[in-house]
């Protein structure tokens, strides 16, 4: 395994993690395509996720 490489993954309400780059992705969660040391993704989610409310919420509140 690569020490310190961890994928960004992102589930079906739309919330962003990250996981061990050499390790199969849990269910229910699906790689973005950004790869990297730890902070590198973690910066990343900090950049792409703007809305920590889950998608289901965001959608009952119609937006």
């Amino acid at each position: 395994m690569r020490d310190g490489q961890y994928k960004v993954v992102v589930n079906h309400e739309d919330q962003y993690s990250i996981w061990f780059a050499e390790r199969p992705i849990p269910q229910g969660w699906h790689a973005t395509g950004f790869e990297g040391p730890k902070q590198t993704c973690l910066d990343h989610i900090d950049q792409v996720w703007t809305d920590m409310r889950p998608r289901s919420l965001r959608e009952a509140m119609g937006e």
